[in-house]
């Protein structure tokens, strides 16, 4: 199709004819978008339907908070299974084992002052799932990695296709970051997750759905919600640490089928910035796909 439209073009211009120049593809009009921020390396996917669309979708980033999608997953298969009752309670500690030499860390940055309150109590897996989705709970996260085990989740990760999804550890092992041992992930990869939970087939149907709607809860939409109109619907996750701000999401327009993007943006270092450049991009995708212009 490209070569096509090439010859053409090249044959209008040697005759001196002005071709009718074509609406901009949304690859193009990403690209021109991006290319306002040459500190930034960005990643897009999208899923809609037949259509897909990968910007660097297999340049892997380090996965911040969006490798708890994951984790979530993994928590419904077990349950599913009749492995894990998810009304169970966990103590909340906040000691974890570092993967490098088994040596003792603890979560000292956490956007979920809440659990705190809770050290030395109980919380079901249920609750953690809500914190480590929603306000994005350090502290939940690795207490459900405790119970589950990163390599249980990479492999229905693996299982589920999305390989470019590299699960190592939990948060915050500072020995395992120095050393480069870190989560990561394409957005390919979490789109071929977030996919997966859209059609109901990452665990069932019936369990999809609850992680969906636990989705739609996210307290942080900065990036992609903050791109759409008012009566979208955005289940979504998002990760953030420094020079790293991710979005992964479900967009349910009431009067449409819903669809899949991921934004992972790298190198800027305000995070005004990135979610500003995230919701630009969510913007201008979504009036592709449902305003018509695609």
């Amino acid at each position: 199709m490209h070569m096509h439209r090439g010859i053409v073009m090249g044959l209008l211009g040697m005759t001196g004819f002005m071709a009718c120049s074509e609406p901009p593809s949304l690859e193009s009009e990403l690209a021109a978008i991006t290319s306002a921020h040459p500190k930034a390396v960005v990643a897009v996917s999208v899923r809609d339907g037949e259509y897909a669309l990968d910007i660097l979708g297999d340049r892997p980033f380090h996965a911040a908070s969006t490798m708890k999608v994951p984790v979530m997953i993994e928590a419904w298969r077990r349950e599913r299974a009749g492995m894990l009752n998810h009304a169970m309670p966990l103590e909340i500690i906040n000691a974890f084992r570092s993967i490098v030499d088994s040596s003792l860390y603890s979560i000292e940055d956490d956007t979920d002052d809440a659990i705190y309150k809770r050290l030395g109590q109980s919380m079901t897996v249920t609750e953690l799932i809500y914190q480590m989705i929603t306000v994005s709970s350090n502290l939940a996260t690795n207490l459900l990695i405790d119970l589950l085990s990163a390599e249980a989740v990479q492999r229905t990760v693996d299982s589920l296709g999305a390989s470019g999804m590299r699960v190592l550890r939990g948060v915050e092992d500072i020995k395992a970051f120095d050393l480069g041992l870190s989560n990561e992930t394409t957005s390919g990869a979490l789109a071929r997750l977030m996919e997966a939970i859209m059609a109901g087939e990452a665990v069932d149907e019936e369990a999809d759905r609850a992680m969906v709607e636990v989705m739609l809860g996210a307290a942080f939409n900065e990036m992609i919600p903050a791109g759409l109109p008012e009566k979208v619907r955005v289940a979504h996750k998002t990760g953030q640490i420094t020079r790293i701000h991710h979005d992964a999401a479900i967009i349910y327009s009431p009067d449409a089928d819903p669809y899949v993007l991921v934004i992972l943006i790298e190198g800027l270092e305000n995070g005004e910035d990135s979610a500003a450049l995230g919701a630009e991009i969510a913007r201008t995708v979504h009036a592709a796909l449902r305003d018509g212009s695609l």
